[in-house]
């Protein structure tokens, strides 16, 4: 009988970092980090794509008329957006498949992902399709993309899974797209964009010798880093380009950061007027918005009382839902008041909300049981035929993702399937 093969690799320290001139980066988890005996293991009109999340979901009876169709009768929610019913489409019976993990909360890490199984073990996430869209856009903006939140949740993740990091400060957003620095401030902008070049090229030879010693799946995972730190050095050849451009010029002052971090709905206005700004500058063409969520009452909406968390786990309690309806009602009128900034912006021979496809929706059908079928989910403006309550399948929903397909193309990134999609198009979404 022969021996049992025993691995003579020396184990990598798991603070294992890339070092090149007194310089490091520090490198994904390997299995090589692992004890040795351990575990096995365009040319046309400008577009643009926002997408925003509500990670508690909206209680269904409060947004969903009984019958779909374009004569729908208004529903609570929709009342709130109703100046806008000619300007957006509602989906039910949307879902990603295999999202159960972590009680259905998980699946706010895949909204935009599709990526199955979120939060169990052994789960790795893919890019997110924002990013798609953001990779296809590079260069054309000063910001490829923004990842805001209210709280710290991001929805957008890489294409080797890693989430990006959302800003949440309104002051930091605005300095960035809106306010010139010093030539001081600039130079030395510049010297830290060469010096991060630098940096990437004195670790690059050394991740390339350490490879040779690894396993093939490890050698794999590295390449995946290799494609990250590829994608940092174009961005920074950007970023030298936009440095010395001068910012646009807006007719609105640096917003002051809210202190009070249970006014979630000041928050979000915040956060869409925001966005509003960067889109008309055409500073990025590309935004996610994860709109937040408490585990405590949020403050400034009368007859709230309870925690927010439990309110949308209310277990059919009318006291409960009534509350929970003042919060998701509030979210709703601060939605339309961004849909309407949208629609009264010139653009072009039309206006802002033509050329800005919304996707505005949740990760939970149902947040009091932590179901992850039936999405609520809305598509605004983007040049769409709107007016209709479509209603998909509720047994057997359809992908999620086979709406993704036909907003990435129209953001002029050719693919015919992403994720778990199955087809090209979804039945609702239709062209102008």
């Amino acid at each position: 009988m022969k021996a049992p093969y025993v691995s003579t690799r020396r184990a990598l320290n798991r603070r294992y970092f890339l070092r090149g001139l007194g310089t490091a980066i520090a490198l994904p988890s390997l299995e090589a980090m692992r004890p040795v005996f351990g575990a096995q293991v365009s040319t046309g009109p400008v577009k643009r794509f926002v997408a925003m999340n509500a990670a508690l979901g909206f209680h269904g009876p409060g947004l969903f008329p009984e019958a779909p169709g374009r004569d729908y009768a208004l529903t609570p929610y929709l009342e709130k957006i109703k100046d806008h019913r000619n300007d957006f489409t509602l989906f039910s019976g949307l879902s990603h498949p295999n999202q159960a993990g972590n009680n259905g909360h998980a699946s706010e890490l895949t909204w935009l992902t599709s990526a199955q199984r979120p939060g169990l073990a052994g789960f790795k996430n893919s890019i997110s399709i924002d990013q798609v869209m953001a990779k296809h856009l590079r260069g054309k903006t000063r910001v490829s993309h923004l990842a805001l939140t209210t709280t710290h949740n991001s929805l957008s993740w890489t294409d080797s899974g890693v989430q990006i990091p959302a800003e949440k400060s309104p002051a930091r957003i605005f300095k960035t797209l809106f306010i010139d620095g010093s030539e001081k401030e600039v130079a030395k902008e510049l010297a830290e964009l060469k010096r991060g070049h630098s940096i990437l090229d004195t670790v690059m030879e050394d991740a390339r010798k350490m490879k040779r010693t690894l396993s093939q799946k490890d050698g794999e995972k590295l390449e995946q880093y290799f494609s990250s730190v590829r994608d940092l050095e174009k961005n920074f050849e950007q970023s030298e380009e936009w440095a010395t451009k001068p910012k646009p010029k807006v007719d609105a002052e640096t917003p002051e950061d809210i202190s009070d971090k249970n006014d979630i709905l000041a928050k979000q206005r915040q956060m869409y007027h925001l966005i509003a700004l960067a889109l008309q500058t055409d500073s990025t063409r590309v935004a996610t918005f994860g709109l937040g969520a408490l585990n405590s009452p949020p403050s400034n909406i009368q007859g709230v009382s309870q925690d927010w968390h439990n309110l949308s786990h209310h277990g059919k309690d009318d006291v409960k839902i009534s509350e929970l309806k003042l919060i998701e009602g509030a979210e709703f009128e601060a939605f339309n008041e961004f849909l309407t900034r949208l629609k009264e912006t010139p653009e072009g021979g039309g206006n802002l909300l033509d050329a800005t496809a919304v996707l505005f929706g949740s990760n939970l059908g149902n947040a009091s049981s932590h179901d992850w079928r039936n999405l609520p989910v809305i598509v605004a403006g983007g040049g769409y035929r709107h007016g209709s309550y479509v209603a998909h399948d509720p047994k057997n929903n359809t992908p999620f993702a086979n709406l993704f397909v036909p907003l990435a193309q129209r953001m002029g990134v050719e693919i015919e399937r992403f994720g778990s999609s199955t087809k090209t198009a979804v039945r609702g979404l239709e062209e102008a």
